[in-house]
């Protein structure tokens, strides 16, 4: 006597709902992590009217910034661990192989507006002796002064 075996029929479909569990978990992690990883060294910049520098050229070679916070601490922003401070040796020898590397790399200082006069000047001998020939400042654009003044003056002339 034959047997009869039923088989069942497959399932051609695939159960997606533990992926897309795993990819909300996933988005909400990016979410919170990812305006962590842009947070970096605190500076409270000067407003200047400088003329910027052409953007075809900095594409083309990446700027060293050096950064002096609050505090007076070097940051640089060649090399491992641009969030955390530099030595001085460390800034002079960064600064150098990247010169070497390519002469036409624009160098700048970015100084939190309470640091003293003496330790930005300190901070550019450090790069000029690494063999950096021009040193810029990076600024705050200055923001135009509002209309009118807080004392009701200004306006047209009567």
């Amino acid at each position: 006597m034959a047997k009869l075996v039923r088989r069942r029929k497959l399932m051609g479909e695939i159960n997606v709902v533990p992926y897309i569990d795993v990819m909300l978990v996933l988005l909400v992690i990016f979410m919170i992590t990812a305006p962590l990883l842009k947070e970096g060294v605190k500076v409270d910049l000067p407003a200047a009217g400088a003329k910027p520098i052409d953007p075809g050229f900095m594409d083309k070679h990446p700027p060293l910034i050096v950064t002096i916070d609050s505090s007076g601490r070097l940051y640089i922003n060649f090399g491992p661990n641009p969030d955390k401070p530099a030595s001085e040796a460390t800034v002079s020898s960064r600064t150098a192989a990247l010169l070497r590397r390519d002469p036409q790399t624009p160098i700048l200082v970015r100084a939190d507006t309470t640091v003293p006069y003496g330790t930005v000047v300190r901070a550019m001998v450090l790069l000029q002796h690494a063999g950096a020939a021009k040193v810029g400042f990076l600024t705050d654009p200055v923001r135009p002064a509002p209309r009118g003044g807080a004392n009701g003056a200004g306006g047209g002339a009567g």
